[in-house]
């Protein structure tokens, strides 16, 4: 079915639904709110859609299917083999695909099989390299009005190409110095050696190693258009990221952007309903349990922030799950705080769209499990700093019994979410998204 052009800078398509793209959001949390910023920074008209839409037919209304990063495995599930059907009969038809990371991993040959490629084995490849790189692109319209060719990585998978006429439209080149493979920053990986690293993490470390491989692909499916990146053109503050974003809706759905997209949070007044002390209290309560989170691990030497986004935590640590659920209650408050009567500089009370019953109750709920949670959480980061004053620590096995039983309840045994921490973010998510899905 996949099959590649040999000129793909032209982007004339046979008329396609009005609509441009729809962001996919289930099971994307952290990558999800990143990629909802970054459109928005950039100007770019979208809309959410939850994977019971797209086995609905919702995609019908659209030019193209955005899908961020997060795990492939779970994204897949969460679609089921009705909602995956969708997608190709969506691209097959003429729509087209993007996806970024975990997103393109769901386009790959073992999940939809939107393009023939999979992922290198993980003993092959560089697993833990995030930050700036410098690219070589392909002549074609996505890097229009690219100088420097710099852009960010957040733990890529390595592409295994298996169809020749697949187009590479970008490979990778130097990792800039103030980037890391793990939690070694790359400049001091250069100066210490990276074989005694790689020995002593039992991981490929040295970004080296990514020379000239692919980073972003091309092709087709059927008479849609599919582009896959390892590269996070949906870092929100990245200038190069927001360029390259504009050009894809330029390409894959052929949307004017000249012209502002409508933004349907329109002001309010305060005759809809302020929020509730109960709300107020809610979101109080939940927001210090996270930031004392946040501070176990800084105050034990285990993190810092990276960026608004991203905490760099040392190896053995679990951090993503950390810094996603800092960042998504973050938000919410962000959007809470925007509808406060009183405020200064926010549109005072609660939007149409948003029930203040069921708001309460799915703070409530957040509530109930974020506590126990944290107090868990923070137990194992204590446990896990002073074990690594005298060995090396694995995200996944630990010969500390303790260390394991609360791993195994907060996160479950894989790195792919679970346990304690599946539950919570799953409760976080559909609250964040019934506050900003109509933004």
């Amino acid at each position: 079915m996949a099959s590649v052009t040999t000129d793909r800078t032209s982007c004339d398509t046979e008329t396609l639904p009005k609509r441009p793209c729809a962001l996919f959001w289930d099971e994307s949390f952290l990558w999800g709110v990143m990629a909802w910023r970054a459109l928005r920074e950039a100007g770019l008209p979208f809309d959410l859609l939850r994977a019971e839409d797209i086995r609905s037919g919702a995609l019908s209304r659209y030019r193209m299917i955005f899908v961020p990063g997060g795990w492939a495995s779970n994204k897949l599930i969460a679609l089921g083999e009705e909602g995956c059907e969708e997608i190709r009969l969506f691209v097959e038809a003429g729509g087209s695909y993007l996806g970024i990371c975990g997103g393109a991993g769901m386009a790959m040959d073992d999940g939809i099989g939107l393009m023939p490629v999979g992922r290198k084995p993980s003993r092959q490849r560089v697993p833990s390299f995030s930050g700036g790189v410098r690219i070589s692109p392909a002549d074609h319209m996505l890097w229009q009005g690219i100088e420097a060719p710099v852009f960010t990585v957040w733990w890529p998978s390595q592409f295994r190409i298996g169809d020749h006429d697949t187009r590479v439209l970008a490979t990778y080149e130097e990792a800039r110095l103030d980037a890391f493979s793990s939690d070694v920053r790359v400049e001091d990986g250069l100066s210490h050696g990276w074989p005694a690293l790689e020995e002593r993490y039992g991981i490929l470390l040295d970004p080296t190693r990514l020379r000239g491989e692919p980073a972003v692909l091309e092709g087709l499916y059927g008479n849609g258009k599919v582009i896959l990146s390892m590269l996070h053109f949906d870092t929100p503050g990245d200038r190069n990221g927001a360029v390259v974003l504009r050009n894809l809706w330029r390409c894959l759905t052929l949307s004017d952007l000249s012209v502002p997209p409508v933004n349907s949070d329109v002001q309010k007044d305060c005759s809809r309903p302020d929020l509730s002390p109960e709300i107020l209290a809610s979101i109080e309560e939940i927001d210090t349990g996270v930031t004392d989170l946040i501070t176990t691990g800084e105050s034990n030497f285990l993190w810092y922030w990276r960026n608004p986004f991203l905490l760099l935590w040392r190896r053995g640590v679990r951090g993503l799950e950390y810094s996603t659920l800092a960042v998504m209650i973050a938000e919410i408050r962000k959007r809470l705080d925007h509808y406060r009567c009183g405020y200064p500089d926010v549109r005072p009370g609660l939007p149409e769209f948003i029930d203040p019953v069921r708001l309460q109750m799915d703070l409530m709920e957040i509530r109930r499990q974020i506590t126990p949670f944290v107090a868990k959480a923070q137990r194992l980061l204590v446990r896990e700093r002073f074990y690594l004053q005298k060995a090396p620590l694995s995200p996944l096995a630990c010969a500390d019994e303790e260390i394991q039983r609360l791993r195994q309840e907060l996160f479950a045994s894989a790195m792919s979410h679970g346990g304690d921490f599946k539950r919570l973010i799953d409760a976080v998510d559909r609250l964040l998204y019934s506050l900003i899905r109509l933004l």
